[in-house]
């Protein structure tokens, strides 16, 4: 599929605001542009993007419900009662649990955690979690990223004596669930000024509270911020504001002192001899704990990372390692028969969206099928498989595309749903679903944007190689850590040349190892392209190229180089 490249601009206005940044900061006029384009307009704007503080965090009683938390997890402790932590079973629901979990079980020992079974109790607050949490008297549930919508559930925990506490993120209908409290920045009426917490943060929100409440030090927290930079970075939610500073602060516990579990995680990785990041997260750490909840049960992991036994550790960590092998494999399998099936549809070929569905589907992959869809479609896609008697599904969108309103459109055809803008589950009875594939097909085609049917890459700004100098490549390690609202830079480069010395690697000849220069300096740099070995010939023949790219830190023999890691390549690009 063709990339479309689209240059960021600055308008006039901007431009003056660049200058002066550039001038007050020392900087380049490109790194100002960055900074510009991420509405930074101030020296005080930048030095707190710069240089995150955990001082600047929210009073955490500005969430609503806030007071109402404490007072009852309070209230709990002084009666001595059973406190159920219940989350989800992805990255951002057993991290939560973990942080909380491992926060009060130093101040209160009658207290367990809960994950429910993706299989057969599915997503959210289930009736086997209450009726669980009824049976072996505990008082309180404290839910972490879910139960925003557990209306009915927790009546039904009411009724039986049990409490519930919800920290969610998710978005919440008009109706809230009837509990004690209910702690969740996307409420209507919730004030707080940061509204786009992780399930994680949100719990973390609320142990914050606890602490300013009993007089426990905030430093006593600072240990659980590497649990909470894996939500925000699996979560894929903006690393912006509060987040920025709480991935900041996660990342450099992960890197000077990870918790036993999450060192486990690190080492079957192979990422225990080097600098962690949200890219690492995101495509090595973050897979391996969600794939316990996939392939077998997500309290495994919990389990790992409250661990402090270093042998129970290892032991897990190359147990759930094995869990995401299978997963892979399982995966792959499923996608490449959804390709197929959509391919012999030509149905789909009209279409603005995909819905896909097979009963026998494995319901914990079907999430990360429905990502491999949609990127390589590039359709906001929906895949379906049968589980306890329903049909359930994942869905993922393209960017600038809200998905979650496309599914809230067809409500009235679904059992369950909840999600975000970009990820949603939902649920539906099977006779149900050619309906809402019409439906979420019209409304898909009536709301998408002509530019988000087709990819596109956005260029921050062009870049001649005399442009890449060590100050450069030093201040822009600084805009870390990247990830949604603030993206790893994209530069381009125009005309650039084989310095004649580039080649194909890899097993197949299929990558391109280049070295490269252009008529700014006689700079050679470095990059790699993966899968574009079909360019070649044409650098070989000493044609030029424009290439767009980020720039990457290359640590080689000991030896440390700026590297340019290609997305796109154009020929003749105007």
């Amino acid at each position: 599929m063709i990339n479309t490249w689209i240059y960021r601009t600055l308008t006039k206005q901007q431009i003056e605001i660049q200058k002066k940044l550039a001038n007050e900061l020392s900087i380049s006029p490109i790194l100002a542009q960055l900074l510009v384009q991420r509405d930074i307009f101030t020296f005080e704007d930048a030095r707190s993007f710069f240089r995150p503080d955990l001082s600047d965090l929210h009073d955490p009683f500005l969430m609503a419900d806030m007071q109402n938390a404490v007072d009852r997890l309070t209230i709990a402790m002084q009666k001595n009662e059973k406190i159920l932590v219940y989350g989800d079973y992805d990255v951002d629901g057993t991290t939560s649990v973990s942080l909380v979990y491992k926060f009060l079980k130093r101040f209160y020992s009658n207290i367990e955690f809960y994950i429910p079974d993706r299989y057969t109790e599915g997503y959210g607050i289930s009736v086997q979690g209450i009726d669980f949490a009824a049976a072996n008297d505990f008082k309180l549930i404290i839910a972490l990223d879910c139960g925003i919508k557990a209306i009915e559930k927790v009546k039904y925990a009411s009724e039986k004596g049990v409490d519930f506490i919800i920290c969610d993120h998710h978005t919440p209908d008009a109706t809230l669930p009837p509990a004690v409290a209910v702690l969740d920045p996307k409420r209507d009426d919730c004030n707080y000024p940061y509204k786009h917490l992780s399930g994680c943060g949100v719990g973390f929100k609320l142990m914050q509270a606890f602490a300013i409440t009993n007089n426990i030090d905030f430093v006593e927290l600072t240990p659980l911020l590497d649990l909470l930079a894996l939500s925000i970075a699996s979560d894929i939610v903006p690393i912006t504001g509060e987040n920025r500073i709480l991935a900041f602060f996660g990342l450099k516990q992960i890197n000077s002192n990870p918790s036993v579990g999450l060192k486990g995680i690190l080492d079957v990785c192979g990422l225990g001899d080097r600098e962690i990041t949200i890219s690492d997260i995101v495509f090595k750490i973050g897979p391996r704990i969600n794939a316990s909840g996939r392939m077998k049960q997500a309290s495994e992991v919990v389990e790992l990372l409250v661990s402090g036994d270093h042998t129970f550790a290892k032991e897990k960590s190359d147990t759930i390692n094995d869990y995401n092998n299978d997963r892979k494999d399982l995966d792959k399998y499923i996608t490449d028969e959804a390709i197929a099936l959509i391919g012999s549809d030509d149905r789909y070929k009209a279409r603005k969206s995909i819905v896909v569905h097979k009963a026998d589907w494995h319901k914990g992959v079907i999430g990360i099928v429905a990502s491999r869809l949609t990127e390589e479609f590039y359709k906001p896609t929906i895949v379906l498989a049968n589980s306890n008697g329903l049909a359930s599904g994942s869905a993922r969108s393209v960017p600038g595309f809200d998905i979650y309103k496309a599914i809230d459109s067809c409500r009235d055809l679904l059992e369950t749903f909840g999600g975000h803008m970009y990820a949603a589950g939902l649920s539906m009875k099977e006779e149900n679903i050619l309906l809402f594939t019409e439906r979420f097909e019209k409304y898909v085609s009536e709301n998408i944007l002509e530019n988000q049917t087709y990819p596109q890459i956005d260029i921050d700004a062009v870049l001649q190689f005399n442009d890449i100098t060590p100050k450069f490549f030093r201040v822009l390690k600084q805009f870390a850590p990247f990830g949604p609202g603030n993206m790893k830079p994209i530069f381009a480069s125009k005309k650039v040349l084989d310095f004649g010395t580039s080649r194909l690697v890899g097993k197949e000849q299929e990558h391109l190892k280049l070295e490269l220069i252009d008529t700014s300096s006689e700079n050679v740099m470095n990059g790699i392209a993966f899968r574009m070995h079909e360019y070649n010939a044409h650098l070989k023949a000493l044609n030029p190229l424009d290439i767009c790219y980020t720039l990457e830190e290359n640590n080689f023999n000991g030896n440390t180089t700026i590297q340019l890691m290609i997305r796109d390549i154009k020929i003749d690009q105007v």
